[in-house]
């Protein structure tokens, strides 16, 4: 995808190395591929973007896999005949950056989007070397599109839930577009003006920058810091200043 003069002049002046970062993008579109998805379209300037930069890009379209419905990490061993969460989860383990896109259908993200979260939360009881949930030092972001209101409603679910699981929110993490109202065309629909809607060219970039330069920042500093938030050292019984007023 071009990107236009804006987006293009932030990337020539950048002074930031961000060639060991991954980026995964989750397209929860409910349409299977070949179809066209708008919520792809909007992704493709972040994808640009990260590209431009050298961070290495992963997308999946969820619904073009076969992923059981459940909140344990395998759920073949849960009665199901088949499941690729497993093979899916050891890529987003291996990502700086999470990306979620989704559609909007009567106000809400899409159903494959919250199955997504679904299968997220079910490895959320993982722990990293230093003790700590293992999605600790990850940062996530989201894209909506739609033609309907929802917008904000879906990334404040959305980004809540990636928090919840252990990811750093940037400012700025989300970015969308609605089209009018009702029946009419979506995002990459021609005559939409959905690719040159400056408000969506604009936050879709921010949002890019304040990934890159979060997951940065984390990795740097060594991710974030193990203490006071170590699920296995309070399993042990360490309890960081915590202090129960009714044994005081």
């Amino acid at each position: 995808m071009k990107l236009n003069e804006k987006q293009e002049q932030m990337c020539t002046s950048s002074k930031w190395d961000f060639s060991d970062l991954k980026a995964m993008f989750f397209n929860t579109t409910l349409k299977k591929s070949p179809e066209k998805s708008h919520t792809d379209g909007l992704w493709q300037i972040s994808k640009t973007i990260l590209e431009k930069n050298k961070v290495q890009v992963e997308e999946i379209r969820l619904v073009d896999h076969n992923i059981a419905f459940g909140v344990w990490g395998d759920m073949t061993e849960h009665g199901w005949d088949k499941d690729d969460w497993p093979q899916i989860y050891e890529k987003v383990k291996k990502a700086n950056i999470l990306i979620i896109g989704t559609a909007i259908w009567l106000g809400e993200k899409t159903s494959v989007c919250t199955q997504l979260i679904e299968r997220l939360y079910a490895n959320s009881h993982l722990l990293n070397d230093q003790g700590q949930y293992a999605d600790y030092g990850k940062v996530g972001g989201c894209l909506v599109t739609g033609n309907e209101d929802g917008a904000k409603h879906c990334s404040m679910n959305i980004l809540y839930s990636l928090q919840h699981l252990g990811y750093v929110i940037p400012p700025q993490a989300d970015a969308g577009w609605l089209g009018e109202a009702g029946p009419g065309p979506s995002y990459m629909d021609e005559g939409s003006g959905g690719p040159e809607n400056d408000f969506t060219n604009r936050n879709t970039t921010f949002m890019t920058w304040n990934l890159m330069h979060m997951a940065k920042m984390i990795e740097n500093a060594g991710g974030i810091p193990a203490h006071g938030n170590q699920r296995s050292l309070w399993d042990a019984g360490c309890r960081f200043d915590f202090s129960n007023p009714e044994y005081r």
